[in-house]
């Protein structure tokens, strides 16, 4: 194995929620490892400047229109990317959002906002993409899990339920879809602060006691999840499927807890 077996020179991939957070942080770290790239988030036009900076990283890039809670969107963008580049090899599932509430405040809005955007949007856009590299024969999906796909945390009850329900659906796909080459993962992210999360990390105590419980002593940061992007994309992986590797700092070891 050498440093070429991490190259993504040569491979199409698109991340979904690229307009800002985690999306810009994995559309980077493939853009870096050679991969040209298909940008999605719900406004397009939002994803102008960021499209130039990826040009201006010497890579193809593509900005597409996407809504990941409507399926006619879903099937559409999918099918637009795939005639552009002739194929898709990488989709990195990343869209998705979050509502704080306690659990007795929970609206079914609530809970149908967070479902369908995270698991169902999820599901479909796999589905979308999976269609095209099945006939390929070839594909590498990595979905957007989180530290609460295995454990649970007070005050966001729908986004746990989200997210567990990715970590399952991950390994339900990577068992259908194995045989036609395509690998499905999860990769599932800690506490990191995001603009999605940013409300918390305005709370120095909350920072102060999330840190003592993780074991590398500091919250991660979005620079920590390139290595696993990329590693999960490249052909060096090609062997693991339905796995969710947990970028964490450690504090799914158990020996530690937080409470959101």
């Amino acid at each position: 194995m050498t440093e070429d077996s991490f190259s993504l020179s040569g491979k199409v991939a698109v991340v979904t929620g690229a307009s800002r957070g985690l999306g810009q942080f994995f559309s980077r770290a493939l853009a870096r490892a050679g991969a040209d790239l298909v940008i999605t988030s719900r406004r397009v036009a939002d994803l102008k400047p960021f499209a130039e900076k990826i040009k201006g990283m010497g890579r193809q890039v593509f900005p597409l229109e996407l809504d990941v809670r409507r399926t006619e969107s879903i099937q559409k963008t999918a099918d637009v990317a795939w005639e552009h580049f002739g194929k898709i090899d990488i989709l990195i599932n990343n869209a998705g959002c979050n509502v704080r509430k306690p659990a007795l405040d929970i609206t079914s809005d609530d809970w149908n906002l967070v479902l369908e955007t995270n698991l169902r949007g999820t599901f479909f856009v796999a589905q979308a993409f999976a269609r095209h590299m099945v006939k390929r024969g070839y594909g590498r999906i990595i979905n957007i899990g989180s530290v609460t796909s295995v454990f649970g945390y007070a005050g966001i009850a729908p986004y746990c339920a989200s997210r567990g329900g990715i970590k399952q659906l991950t390994m339900s796909l990577a068992d259908e879809w194995g045989k036609f080459g395509v690998t499905v993962n999860c990769l599932a992210p800690g506490w990191f602060h995001t603009e999605q999360n940013d409300v918390l990390y305005q709370n120095q105590k909350w920072v102060e006691y999330i840190t003592d419980r993780i074991p590398l002593k500091r919250p991660g940061q979005p620079e920590d999840l390139g290595g696993a992007a990329v590693f999960l994309a490249s052909d060096v992986s090609g062997y693991i499927t339905g796995q969710t590797l947990l970028v964490d700092g450690g504090i799914s070891t158990g020996a530690t807890r937080a409470t959101a």
